[in-house]
This record gives C-alpha cells, structure tokens and sequence, in this order.
C-alpha cells in the first residue's frame, strides 16, 4: 500500500501559519482517498490551528512531537514521558548567553511531550523580530551548529534544525524517524514530504527510511507534486 507521510510547517502550511486556502480543500480531498499522515514537531493543538479539524479528522494517524505524541481523532493513543537531562538543559542556557544574537524574546526552551524546542530569539517573537532572526541565521549558521554540537557531545540526545528559528532535542533515536516503524507493514511504499531533509535537520533521519522523499523549499511545490501524483494515478 501506498502511504504518503507529512511534515507540517514549511511542507503544507508557511511556518506558524494556517493553510492556504486554494490549498486547504485539494489536500482534504487527499486525505480523504488516500492514507495519510501528519508528523510534525508542533503539538496538536498548534497543528489544529493550522490545518483545521476537516483535515486533521480525516488523517490515518497524527504523530505531533515528532511521534512523542499519538493521536487517532481527538484520542491520544500514545505519549512519551521522557524529559530533557539537566545538563542538557544548562547548556542549552549557556549558548542562549553565548549567542551574539541580540534579540530575546521569552519561552526560550519549550518543553514538549518527549520533545524539547529550544530558540535563541525565542519562541514569543513576532514576525518581525522572527525575520531579524532567520536572516541572521542564515548567515550565521547558529542553529546547525549547535545541534552538531549538542550530537557530538551528548551520545543519549539528538538535536535537530527545525523550522525557521529553533533547535528539536529528543532521546536518541526518538525524532520522526520512529513513525516509520510504527505504520510501515509488508509491502508498503512510503512517500515523504519534508523541508528539512539535510543533515542535522529534523526531517532528514525520516526521510532516509521512506522509499520516496522529497524535500520541498516552499509549501506550494507539495502541492505541484500531489497535484502530478494525481494527474499520474499515484494518488486517488
């Protein structure tokens, strides 16, 4: 069977944001044909905000804090109780004084079921000051760094570049990749959508256990491939 997992913010929805709306019924329509589901680093409730319960209902599975969180309708079927080490967690303090980023913002380090989302210009910016961010950064290369840093100095942590602004810690081998093992059976082909396939990026270790990836730059190009995936009879 054919199965077509989803990363969310920068993949279907512009990061933090709620769904096109010339997008919004096309991926419904898919969602309702097809077997569908959503990993996202985002909790439910902030994927709600941006998908809407139309399409959230109609998923196979919804797998928030990068599969930490299970949830099948409004039911969680699964949550991970793991908790970000101390030390971890006074390091992370240490490159937030460290870094010549000049902006704070609050909620620096967010704790998540099974997940940790850490942000140097935090994560109750604006738009504006989210922007000044992901500029320098891009310039930079602050969050690639420090998640090479945080893998190459903690064997039972893995960090990740995820989204525009923040760092995605979990427990070794508990990121998005652990989906796969959850919902591949025999003979299933899995086809990947992503913006963060490279590596240290958070999409990336998924990416490489699906048979198709594809690591899209902006939203809009997921939905040219769906569109062709339909046009070709990949997807009902």
């Amino acid at each position: 069977m054919r199965k077509f997992l989803f990363d969310v913010d920068g993949t279907l929805t512009p990061s933090r944001k709620v769904i096109d709306a010339r997008h919004e019924n096309f991926f419904h329509d898919v969602c309702s044909n097809n077997l569908v589901y959503i990993v996202t680093g985002s909790d439910r409730q902030k994927t709600l905000e941006q998908l809407g319960s139309n399409i959230i209902d109609k998923v196979q599975l919804l797998f928030n804090c990068s599969g930490n969180e299970v949830w099948k309708d409004a039911k969680l079927l699964y949550k991970s109780d793991w908790t970000l080490p101390s030390e971890v967690e006074i390091f992370l303090k240490n490159q937030l004084d460290k870094s010549k980023f000049p902006l704070r913002t609050g909620n620096h380090i967010e704790h998540r079921n099974g997940s940790v989302n850490f942000s140097v210009v935090g994560r109750n910016c604006d738009e504006k000051q989210r922007q000044e961010y992901i500029s320098w950064d891009k310039k930079n290369n602050e969050r690639y760094r420090l998640a090479k840093l945080i893998n190459d100095k903690y064997e039972n942590v893995s960090a990740f570049v995820g989204g525009e602004t923040g760092i995605d810690l979990f427990e070794k081998g508990k990121d998005k990749q652990q989906v796969v093992e959850k919902i591949r059976g025999e003979g299933d082909v899995l086809y990947f959508f992503g913006d963060q396939i490279f590596e240290n990026g958070n999409d990336y270790n998924i990416a490489m256990e699906c048979d198709h990836y594809y690591n899209v730059e902006k939203c809009h190009q997921t939905y040219d491939i769906l569109t062709y995936f339909k046009n070709v009879g990949v997807l009902k």
